[in-house]
């Protein structure tokens, strides 16, 4: 016998190449196994599937399925859990600038473990891990509650003991194994991946794995082979039933051949589980970090070496480098990063929104490709029917009520294009129809013969349709009236007339070649096309059988569609005005998707096929995706690929799926996106899961995403640059000034109140401007920022340590007190005007103003800064009470430094083109 054997991932993968590409490969390879050994298993006839797994039609003994649930464990894939609550706080402390404040913090202790700067540093270290903890943890419990478990149970046959007759048992989908025969019903999650043995009325909706959105039929069509599609894809296969889809409509049996790992959803999902790749905000937040480390490294060597050398302190010099660190770190970085974004979470929540992972909030604004699935998106995830359609292809009344018949009296599962005709037509009617027409008899579908008929018998005295030449019938009582619908090849096969404006006319080669070009244009718009036909039985009887259905007239088409939604145009637009260009990627064929995306606005250019993308190698790739609007017959391994193809091309890509066949793209892409009606695994490989499966919805967190990220620069740009002002100030005091220019606890205390204020820079509001595209980091930006508007400062620090000297002869040691408490208070002022200017790209107050939270905060720091020299607090941080006469000054030299900071800003903007 052929038994199961667990593979190992890492087996498959190539050598000498990167984690992420090494996770590509597998997947790759493990899903190119499994698909070649199913569509083997599905070339052969239903018994010789059955030998491969030892199995017979009777299902297992109960002592064999134990044995093999213990040899192939647990029928359940690999899947990523959300970590333990520990794990989760040890990783939202770790950051660079976490590590930089802590060993900070640690020196100072060792110094002085009554330092109140060790306070200090730690409760920001401890506000920004804890708050970035508890909202992630409080998102990852909001995600587990999206969950919907569909069922827990299967029907499988099970016996006793080897003599034994075979029963019917519920046993747990996770301890079904191969071997088991499956019994499935409309409504049943397919629980592992089974050869079909016998089927009857078989509707399959495989959405979830490929991305079609119309029900499939399948069957066992080995045993006879009629109908069979020679496929290397699974998901095509007739016979096939994989984990992952489901039932809609009939009943049928089946062999499971793989279970768990094994199975087609299994071999997608093992690459899912473990590290996540870098995404746009881990490498930005990296590199700006690093930036501001590096600055940070060179300048407190040079300032704690001036200081040593010029005032002969070496222990008062390293206090001095160690507070001119802390005041060249943006220490409260991670907490105003984490509080940014934890508004953002919150806000976005209140738009139905639930971020799963903060960071993914910033990818968000950053995301400039947008890849998605058609279905849901673009469209009502619903069929309706378009067009019916007479033999010309121009709408007619008549072929709606003969679809209507047909559809209204079968007695078997109405699939989902029988209820869009009986949608189609009001309640009335149907009342009508049932006074006017008797059920007789029924044709049920089968795979084979791709249509179903009923008999009706037209009640006495009672006109309507068939009642024309078309159908050839009169108004007699009793007349049986036959109605077929079903493919259109299989049914022209059965036609031998066609109604032409009421009249019955023979169907000759020349006009079926007519009518078979009406209903191949209609699917060349991306409709699915039936056939209507009918025929009045000569002779009325009570049964009927497939022989019967012959000599048809043909009536008509039906042409059905899952409609674009009326709103999806208008928010594809608004994307676009935001600088996102939207991709199609559909596992859907591409007529389908090509008809959806060009009526809801895109310019569908030509269609690339998934099989198309696996003979290319990355460079062609990139090039065709970049060039790409629309793929279509897209496999998960090909969706994947084509979002790495476009992150090598330098863009930030989001991608939106809710199905299996999407996870792998979920996880490789810069911000995933699902939605809570999704399969579990598309939620869990998810960053962001919308509520509402909605563009519009989308676009609006968007701007939340590029708000909060506009909000993080301002603090790294204000807080970069007015360090490295105060750093490069006190590098020329401390060269020229016989005494410190500032002691350490008023470079702290300056550095707390200006930090406090900056709090409400997440509650600050972005010019409209800034929000219309895409926004990234850019370390090199904010480094040419940091020595561009830094020095402006101190330039006017400098002119403040001039007046401090000259005009108030604050130049000893004896008047260094109040030397100092002058730089204090215009440093810590301008520092906080400079928010301000800093913003806004824009003139401040009269172009652009504030939130009244940043406004509010900045007076604060404002009286603050004024008020601590006269304060109580004086003595003890080292303050003397500033003269009358220095506060013209001061606001002479704020005023000018606040217009030579304008002057910048205009001139850096036409040079650069940038701001923030």
């Amino acid at each position: 016998m052929t038994m199961l054997t667990p593979r190992t991932p890492a087996k498959l993968a190539p050598p000498g190449r990167s984690r992420r590409e090494r996770k590509a490969a597998e997947l790759e390879s493990r899903t190119r196994l499994v698909g070649e050994r199913l569509a083997g298993i599905s070339a052969g006839p239903g018994v010789r599937a059955l030998q491969s797994v030892d199995a017979s039609p009777g299902g297992l003994t109960r002592a064999e399925a134990a044995l093999r649930l213990e040899r192939h464990g647990a029928n359940v894939v690999a899947h990523e859990r959300a970590p333990r609550w520990y794990v989760q706080l040890a990783k939202a402390f770790w950051n660079p600038f976490i590590a930089v404040l802590v060993v900070l913090a640690a020196v100072m202790y060792w110094q002085d473990p009554a330092d109140p700067g060790v306070v200090i540093l730690s409760v920001m270290v401890g506000i920004s891990g804890l708050l970035r903890f508890w909202q992630e943890f409080r998102s990852g419990r909001a995600a587990d509650a999206l969950k919907r478990l569909v069922t827990t149970t299967c029907a499988v046959r099970r016996r006793a003991g080897s003599g034994s007759v075979p029963t019917t048992v519920e046993v747990p989908m996770d301890q079904v194994v191969p071997g088991d025969v499956v019994k499935l019903a409309a409504g049943d999650l397919v629980p592992a991946d089974l050869r079909l043995l016998t089927a009857k009325d078989l509707m399959i909706g495989q959405a979830a794995l490929s991305g079609e959105s119309l029900p499939v039929a399948k069957a066992d069509t080995r045993a006879q082979d009629l109908g069979q599609q020679a496929t290397t894809d699974p998901v095509e296969a007739d016979n096939l039933a994989l984990m992952g889809t489901s039932v809609t409509s009939g009943t049928a049996t089946g062999v499971v051949v793989a279970t768990g790992a094994d199975t087609w959803f299994g071999s997608m999902a093992g690459s899912l589980v473990g590290e996540r790749p870098q995404t746009n905000f881990d490498t930005g937040v990296r590199r700006v970090s690093l930036l501001l480390i590096r600055f940070m490294l060179v300048m407190v060597p040079v300032v704690f070496m001036i200081n040593g050398l010029t005032k002969g302190d070496w222990d008062e010099a390293f206090l001095f480098g160690i507070a001119v660190a802390v005041g060249l770190t943006p220490e409260m970085l991670p907490m105003v990063v984490s509080a940014n974004l934890a508004r953002g979470a919150v806000a976005m929540s209140r738009r139905k929104v639930v971020v799963k992972r903060l960071g993914a909030i910033q990818n968000l604004g950053a995301m400039d490709v947008l890849c998605t699935d058609k279905t849901g998106t673009l469209t009502e995830d619903r069929i309706v029917l378009d067009r019916y359609l007479d033999v010309h292809g121009e709408e007619d009344g008549e072929v709606l009520e003969y679809g209507y018949l047909n559809a209204h009296f079968q007695t078997g599962l109405r699939n989902l294009m029988d209820q869009a005709v009986i949608d189609r037509v009001g309640e009335a009617e149907e009342v009508v129809v049932d006074t006017r027409f008797s059920m007789v008899d029924e044709i049920p579908f089968d795979f084979a013969r791709r249509r179903m008929s009923v008999v009706l018998a037209r009640n006495p005295l009672v006109d309507g349709p068939g009642s024309g030449s078309g159908s050839g019938s009169g108004s007699g009582s009793g007349e049986h009236v036959m109605i077929t619908k079903g493919a259109v090849e299989e049914v022209l096969d059965l036609c031998t007339h066609m109604t032409d404006r009421g009249e019955a006319v023979e169907l000759t080669e020349r006009l079926r070649w007519h009518v078979t070009r009406i209903a191949e244009d209609n699917n060349r718009r991306g409709l699915r096309v039936l056939a209507v036909a009918t025929r009045t039985v000569d002779t009325p009887r009570e049964t009927y059988s497939v022989a019967d259905e012959d000599g048809l007239t043909l009536v008509g088409f039906l042409a059905f569609l899952d409609p674009p939604k009326a709103d999806a145009a208008r928010a594809l637009e608004g994307l676009a005005d935001k600088g996102i260009t939207v991709k199609v990627v559909t596992g859907d064929n591409e007529l389908v998707a090509a008809r959806v995306c060009a009526d809801v606005g895109l310019d569908v250019g030509t269609v690339a096929l998934g099989p198309e993308t696996d003979a290319l190698d990355d460079a062609e790739l990139r090039a065709l995706a970049a060039r790409t609007t629309v793929f279509a017959k897209v496999n998960p391994v090909q969706k994947a690929r084509i979002v790495r193809a476009l992150q090598a091309g330098g863009h930030t890509v989001g991608f939106l799926g809710d199905g299996i066949n999407d996870a792998a793209a979920l996880r490789d892409a810069d911000v995933g996106i699902s939605v809570d009606t999704a399969v579990d695994i598309a939620k869990e490989s998810a960053d962001i899961i919308l509520l509402e499966k909605d563009l519009t919805v989308l676009e609006q967190g968007v701007l939340q995403g590029r708000t909060t990220f506009g909000n993080t620069i301002k603090y790294i740009k204000m807080t970069a640059s007015s360090n490295f002002g105060n750093v490069f100030s006190v590098l020329v005091a401390s060269a020229f000034i016989p005494f410190q220019p500032m002691l350490a606890i008023m470079l702290l205390v300056q550095n707390l109140v200006y930090d406090i204020a900056q709090l409400a820079t997440p509650w600050d509001r972005m010019d409209e401007e800034y929000l219309r595209r895409p926004r990234n980091w850019d370390a090199r930006g904010i480094g040419r920022f940091m020595v561009t508007i830094g020095p402006i400062s101190s330039i006017f620090d400098i002119a403040m340590f001039l007046i401090m000297w000259h005009v108030f002869a604050a130049n000893s040691e004896a008047s260094q007190s109040l030397f100092q408490s002058g730089w204090f208070v215009e440093g810590l002022l301008s520092q906080t005007l400079i928010v301000h200017m800093i913003r806004t790209r824009k003139i401040p107050f009269v172009q652009s103003r504030a939130s009244w939270p940043v406004m509010v905060m900045t007076v604060l720091a404002v009286l603050t800064g004024l008020w601590l020299p006269f304060s109580p607090l004086a003595s003890s941080l080292g303050f003397t009470a500033l003269p009358a006469g220095y506060f013209p000054w001061l606001i002479g030299v704020l005023l000018a430094y606040c217009t030579l900071t304008q002057f910048v800003k205009t001139w850096y903007v036409r040079r650069f083109g940038t701001w923030l």
